[in-house]
């Protein structure tokens, strides 16, 4: 989850299963999207999906993915060392709450592997 207008370094790439062009703003975005690439579960993705109306400010969802049986999967990519910052758990759990709201169950977290 970032800001909507993230100014950082982009990687910008064609992936087969993605609906644009894929732009990933880290190594956990990257790695991700090429997991969702080799899913047979997963029949199409969306990187950085605005959530619009959110109370927080305007930020994205980092994947929301379709499943074969037509349901929506979302996952926010999260470093490790991230995960005990109050504003992201603030940021993550409005995230949840906005996927919740719109009927997507299947919210989880994508997270760097441990040292």
């Amino acid at each position: 989850m970032r800001r909507k207008n993230y100014k950082g370094r982009c990687e910008k790439r064609m992936i087969e299963k993605c609906t644009d062009v894929c732009r990933t703003y880290d190594a956990i975005q990257y790695a991700y999207a090429e997991i969702l690439s080799a899913c047979p579960d997963i029949v199409e993705f969306k990187c950085n999906v605005p959530l619009d109306g959110l109370e927080e400010g305007e930020y994205t969802t980092d994947f929301v993915c379709t499943k074969q049986d037509g349901d929506l999967m979302v996952r926010e990519c999260v470093f490790r060392r991230l995960l005990t910052k109050p504003m992201t758990i603030r940021l993550l759990e409005a995230s949840r709450q906005y996927w919740l709201r719109h009927g997507v169950s299947d919210w989880g977290l994508a997270i760097d592997e441990e040292k």
